[in-house]
């Protein structure tokens, strides 16, 4: 599985795992409930999705 490497906001972190430990889920897991749409997405979750898809629609043309 490739690894993915964040930088993301001191507050949006500790939002994520609270969320994770009221949800007891792993930080990993509940980043991937919210990506799936397991809750109404954030702006910021909806930005960071966006960004993931663009990074990895360049790395296919790259590799074209």
């Amino acid at each position: 599985m490739p690894k993915v490497i964040l930088e993301i906001e001191t507050d949006l972190y500790r939002m994520l795992q609270q969320a994770a430990r009221t949800n007891r889920l792993s930080l990993e897991d509940e980043c991937l409930r919210r990506l799936e749409g397991g809750v109404r997405r954030s702006r910021y979750m909806e930005a960071l999705l966006a960004e993931l898809r663009a990074d990895d629609a360049q790395r296919r043309a790259q590799r074209d």
